[in-house]
């Protein structure tokens, strides 16, 4: 049985290079069905994604760090605690109007790729293969890489009593976690799915400890904080829209799904249902776990502190504080897994357009995951741990992401003229999307007009640099690029025993 694999990509690659006729994989395999039974139909994504794996992936990847460690960013922009608890509804509000309208763009362009197939189908390959491009050279890997070392210093905090632990300490285990859950995705779908539904449920339960210590401290009259909210409130137009742009960064994740629509089974029940269920009970945790950390901390203090979530298991559940780190520590795992199981899918789809190498998007014959996509992306968010300081990197590039959220949803109404005959299970009124262009616009610019810097610039000129690969390699198609990449993609597929995915029969 260990010569099988080897036959199989010789089949593929003599398929590819026009000697196998029109003789295909999956003709062979059904003249060999009885030998082997327990083969799948076709080589290609599976649909293993169910409705809690959904919910799972959309509350997982979207409840990260930034809850339990700096709600502050906030709060520093609206200094007092009534409008930091009304910009905290409000986003939860937008995040699910966006999502909603993604629900409509999954469940009429049933292909996983997140935006990607969504602005290819609205306005055509360009607009598609930047957003391909920046998110996965930057992007994408980049927050990859900023989870996992948020993850690694919590977890190297308590060896290193009284000081920082050493930043090669840190960056080592950043890596291994990378390391750890790009195999685990590699290797199984379910088992990908499985490991997210566990940190999920880990995560929800210290969710659910601080709600509930706040309001047990809530009915029990520490309501100091809440009394005149509003009072001394001065607000700008800058200060909103940066508010905004911090409490939004907190919901990002809210269109992680769409990036796996292939694998989802019955999306059109499915992704809508996730969709509906995961981001208000996010929404409500969020806002509620604000409030608790109102009954324990003065604004003041919570700005001061450097993890706000810390500070509130030293003050309610000592001598149990300890709980808070390790959850904490969970929850970032948690979120990494929900961002590569994801953001891998991108590369496949990128690869299987031809706007990535072509390798890129083939599955594994063995496990049927898109391990080549998923190693690719772990070995860029591996890279991006060797800088010191990678954040500023990520806050330049966020408002590329409203860029192409905004380009999207726009992409929606679009198509609502010109792509009439496509089925729509679900169609949202045509105000949600036209509201969440305008809002698009609004996040896309206020960072720029509030604070301008030469750095955004800079991100501009990267974005569009990627216009120069497009033409060299993906729209003119060089003979010696060719060339090239077709022993190293024959090199691959035997080394990783991936073939071309499949058509899903008819």
């Amino acid at each position: 049985m260990e010569t099988r694999p080897r036959a199989l990509l010789a089949v593929s690659w003599n398929r590819q290079e026009g000697k196998m006729g029109e003789t295909s994989l999956r003709e062979r395999r059904e003249d060999r069905k009885s030998a082997q039974s327990q083969e799948p139909q076709t080589t290609r994504l599976q649909r293993e994604v169910g409705l809690t794996s959904g919910i799972c992936i959309i509350v997982g990847t979207i409840i990260g760090s930034g809850i339990f460690i700096s709600p502050k960013s906030v709060l520093s922009n609206t200094a007092t605690v009534g409008p930091c608890l009304l910009v905290w509804v409000a986003c939860g509000i937008i995040a699910t109007l966006g999502a909603l309208c993604f629900a409509e763009l999954g469940t009429m362009i049933t292909k996983s790729g997140g935006e990607y197939p969504y602005l290819m189908e609205a306005f055509g390959p360009i607009p598609a293969y930047l957003f391909s491009w920046t998110s996965l050279i930057v992007m994408k890997p980049s927050s990859f890489a900023i989870i996992c070392l948020s993850f690694s210093e919590y977890v190297s905090v308590p060896f290193y009593s009284g000081c920082e632990p050493p930043q090669v300490v840190v960056k080592c285990l950043a890596a291994a976690a990378i390391l750890l859950i790009t195999t685990v995705n590699a290797l199984s779908v379910r088992l990908g799915s499985y490991v997210q539904n566990f940190f999920t449920a880990a995560k929800l339960v210290i969710v659910a400890i601080i709600i509930i210590s706040g309001m047990v401290l809530l009915a029990q009259g520490n309501t100091k904080n809440f009394e005149n909210s509003f009072e001394g409130t001065k607000l700008s137009v800058g200060a909103i829209s940066l508010a905004f742009y911090n409490g939004l960064w907190a919901y990002d994740g809210w269109n992680q799904l769409n990036y796996i629509t292939e694998e989802l089974r019955n999306p059109f029940r499915n992704l809508p249902l996730s969709i509906v269920i995961g981001i208000p009970l996010v929404a409500v945790c969020y806002i509620l776990m604000n409030v608790s950390y109102f009954t324990v901390m003065t604004t003041t203090e919570l700005l001061q502190s450097q993890a706000v979530a810390v500070t509130f298991g030293d003050r309610v559940l000592y001598p149990a504080s300890w709980v808070i780190p390790l959850f904490v520590a969970f929850s970032t795992i948690g979120a990494a897994n929900g961002t590569c199981f994801t953001a891998g899918r991108l590369v496949y789809v990128a690869g299987r357009e031809g706007h990535m190498l072509k390798v890129l998007s083939y599955v594994s014959v063995k496990r049927l995951t898109p391990a080549p996509a998923i190693i690719f992306y772990g070995i860029i968010a591996t890279i991006y741990i060797i800088p010191g300081d990678i954040n500023s990197l990520v806050n330049y590039f966020s408002f590329a992401a409203w860029l192409f959220y905004g380009m999207t949803i726009l992409g929606l109404v679009v198509m609502r003229f010109t792509r009439k005959e496509l089925e729509r299970p679900i169609k949202v009124p045509i105000v949600i999307p036209i509201l969440m262009t305008l809002i698009s616009v609004f996040l896309v610019l206020a960072p720029i007009i509030s604070e301008p810097t030469w750095e955004y610039l800079y991100c501009v000129l990267f974005i569009l640099s990627g216009l120069v690969f497009y033409f060299l390699f993906v729209y003119h198609k060089f003979g010696w690029a060719q060339r090239i990449s077709k022993p190293i993609t024959m090199y691959l597929q035997m080394l990783m025993e991936v073939v071309p995915p499949e058509e899903e029969p008819k």
